[in-house]
């Protein structure tokens, strides 16, 4: 699993407490730096872990059916965080600056592709998901990707709040940011 303090390691403690385990004292995990999951899935078939948290650079649900294995969890299905967008820190540049917005249009493009192109998308997408077939590709963009990358400009403000209060509460700081104040889903330019 990732280090507690890295997104993807907050994240999957979050999915465990939802899933009835405390990270920290139910199981004994071997912190790894997120990236290559090939080692994680060797140990795996080797019997030398007993479960593997990999990451979105890999169709999980493809390999546990090649392996005759069983996905225990998609952290999407317990924690959500609006992440499709552009994010900046004002106190370094103004979102309206021409550049953060040159950005945002380049990102709304992209979101297009992803959203109205599937051929496009899983022929990108298969180009970090090397080892899938493109149909194994393709159900991974259906159920994991389309649904959620939307094409509006919009974060569920709800699911937002929601995320914020959970990565707060696992890192044990104070919430003191509103899913409002963070996303902002207005953009001073088409």
């Amino acid at each position: 699993m990732h280090a507690p303090h890295t997104a993807p390691g907050c994240f999957a403690r979050i999915t465990l407490r939802c899933a009835g385990l405390d990270p920290d004292r139910d199981i004994q995990t071997t912190v790894r730096s997120p990236g290559d999951y090939g080692m994680d899935l060797r140990w795996l078939h080797d019997g030398r872990i007993d479960a593997a948290l990999v990451g979105s650079t890999m169709a999980p649900e493809a390999i546990a059916a090649e392996q005759g294995w069983q996905v225990l969890a998609w952290v999407g299905d317990y924690f959500r965080v609006p992440t499709v967008g552009v994010a900046v820190d004002p106190t370094y540049i103004r979102p309206d600056d021409p550049a953060v917005q040159a950005v945002v249009r380049a990102h709304r493009r992209a979101l297009h592709v992803i959203h109205n192109e599937p051929d496009t998308t899983v022929r990108y997408l298969q180009t970090f998901l090397g080892r899938h077939t493109a149909n194994e590709v393709r159900a991974h963009w259906k159920t994991f990707i389309a649904p959620y990358f939307t094409t509006d400009g919009r974060a569920d403000l709800a699911v937002g709040a929601t995320a914020i209060t959970a990565v707060a509460a696992e890192l044990g700081v104070p919430d003191t940011l509103t899913a409002a104040e963070f996303y902002r889903t207005t953009t001073t330019t088409p």
